[in-house]
């Protein structure tokens, strides 16, 4: 006969898969696997396990995401969503908060991928007046943008009692608890920015925007794929002079060594070649200037402004660098003080400011130095000699290193869905199980694999990938969520006179974004197209 014990224990189990089933019935999957977890840790107590299981039982809370990934992946899987545990309880929940320093630092490592070293390209598409200026103009709004959603995210906070919303999450409560219709729409626009792979394929939601963050993230690791790919192409040829071998040759002779590093499941050991990789990349960029501040040419040898028509692809470079959006919440979330990550002087103006004064140096003197010659990334243009070929090598490791780290947040959705549909732990043993895992990694990096061979251009790829996916979640979406949040609570508060220039002023920044949206998105496939009928030589060293 089952002792008390078990029986309650076997009680306790049930009613967290009936909540679980409930969650997910929902359109919520994410993080209801570590729910599970702290929900029947023995060594939680009764009121923390009821508060856990009431908390994902409700329409209005969400399980927790599993723990948060390293800060350095730029997607907003990392974010966490936390019901408020009771009062007496909360200092019985130790977790690592950040100093403002931690953050900042954080903040840069995030903003500062393999899109910096694509701006000079993108200076050469717009001038060195204008994409100076462009640099300036798109970074601003994307720091107010991010001011945008984390103040959006305090009020819809406090409205619901939580104690901190993912971006998605800002979207849904944003429409559910908005003006008129909009209640109506709140799971749409949750989906609008939701990371949450089960509610893609649930078909009772809509699938629009989930498909842009799928293309971005996977667009983030074909681009990585790429980078590696051409940098081993040129370090080949300057040393062996083999130019045979076209890039498409690279992709498919580093494809096994990519599926055996994506096959490392430890978190833990990727956040180590995380570390290892900012520090090469930190190397490199420093050399790179280095190199660009030696005998520069006159400003006036470069054009201060080129053809409108390649305007947009310019855009979508520049706006591909800053996708610190997706990192900002999990960042406020996780800092000791989070009240200081804003204002003038906060942890987000400091950071994002280096990051801004970075990226516009990297653009103004990358074109100066080589002019319309230069590469879709700038390790590509400089000389064949040996410190610089330490370079390539240097950003090649880092970003192969950074490639399993940025495929390992869509794994986070889609493993745990193949999981629960096809209910592998009762169908499989866990060895089979843990085959198929490694099955589906290799099919990514496969996926992945084809899409940079589909388009071996880096400089095309990241403009699509900036102007098609980024745009949206970076401009378009934050400036909208703070009209809806705060339509009824400000048209009370403040002057009409006030709250019609911040609706201006939002929709402005809106419709900026999507002309860049849809004129960049157009460019790059015009010219992606162009590049296919007028192909170069893939062969070129």
């Amino acid at each position: 006969m089952a002792s008390p014990e078990n029986k309650q224990n076997h009680n306790l189990m049930t009613i967290v898969e009936s909540a679980i089933d409930t969650l997910q019935e929902k359109g919520s999957t994410t993080g209801t696997i570590y729910a599970y977890q702290l929900a029947t840790d023995r060594k939680s107590n009764a009121e923390e396990q009821a508060h856990i299981i009431t908390a994902m039982e409700s329409e209005d809370s969400y399980a927790v995401y599993p723990a948060p990934l390293i800060n350095s992946v730029s997607d907003e899987s990392s974010e966490i969503a936390k019901p408020i545990l009771p009062d007496s309880k909360q200092g019985d929940v130790k977790h690592h908060k950040t100093s403002n320093c931690e953050t900042m630092m954080h903040l840069i490592k995030g903003s500062m991928g393999t899109g910096i070293l694509a701006i000079p390209e993108a200076f050469s598409n717009s001038g060195i007046l204008v994409g100076s200026i462009g640099m300036l103009v798109i970074g601003l709004i994307c720091i107010h943008c991010m001011h945008i959603l984390i103040d959006c995210s305090r009020t819809l906070s406090k409205k619901i009692g939580c104690e901190s919303l993912s971006y998605s999450r800002v979207a849904l409560y944003a429409f559910k608890y908005g003006p008129g219709p909009l209640p109506k729409c709140d799971r749409i626009a949750g989906l609008y920015t939701a990371v949450e792979f089960s509610d893609w394929l649930n078909v009772n939601q809509s699938h629009f925007i989930n498909v842009f963050l799928l293309l971005s993230q996977f667009g983030i690791c074909c681009v990585y794929y790429l980078f590696v790919a051409t940098n081993i192409q040129k370090v080949v040829c300057s040393y062996y002079n083999v130019d045979s071998i076209s890039i498409y040759g690279y992709l498919t002779i580093i494809l096994p060594f990519m599926i055996l590093f994506n096959f490392i499941r430890s978190l833990r050991k990727l956040a180590i070649a995380s570390t290892f990789a900012n520090i090469l990349q930190s190397l490199g960029i420093c050399i790179i200037f280095y190199h660009l501040f030696q005998d520069l040419p006159p400003t006036s040898s470069r054009p201060l402004t080129m053809s409108f028509s390649t305007f947009p692809l310019y855009f979508g470079t520049v706006i591909f660098s800053f996708e610190a959006i997706n990192i900002v919440l999990p960042l406020e979330n996780e800092m000791k003080t989070p009240k200081e990550i804003e204002g003038w002087t906060g942890v987000l103006n400091t950071g994002m400011i280096i990051v801004l004064c970075i990226c516009t140096a990297m653009g103004f003197f990358g074109f100066l130095k080589f002019g319309s010659s230069v590469k879709g990334s700038i390790t590509l243009s400089l000389p064949i000699k040996p410190l610089y070929d330490v370079v390539r090598i240097l950003f090649t490791v880092a970003i192969f290193f950074s490639y399993a780290l940025q495929l390992y947040v869509p794994l986070q959705f889609i493993w745990p869905y193949i999981q629960k549909k096809g209910k592998l732990a009762k169908k499989v043993s866990p060895n089979q199980e843990n085959l198929l895992e490694y099955v589906l990694r290799a099919i990514l990096v496969v996926i992945t694999f084809g899409l940079a061979a589909a388009i071996p251009k880096l400089n095309l790829f990241i403009s699509l990938i900036g102007a098609l996916a980024t745009s949206s979640l970076a401009i378009i979406i934050p400036p909208l969520l703070n009209i809806i949040i705060y339509w009824d609570s400000s048209m009370t508060s403040m002057s009409m006179k006030w709250w019609i220039i911040i609706i201006i002023k939002n929709l402005v920044i809106s419709l900026f974004g999507f002309i860049g949206f849809i004129t960049g998105t157009y460019a790059s496939i015009v010219t992606i197209r162009s590049a296919f009928q007028h192909p170069s030589n893939t062969t070129d060293c």
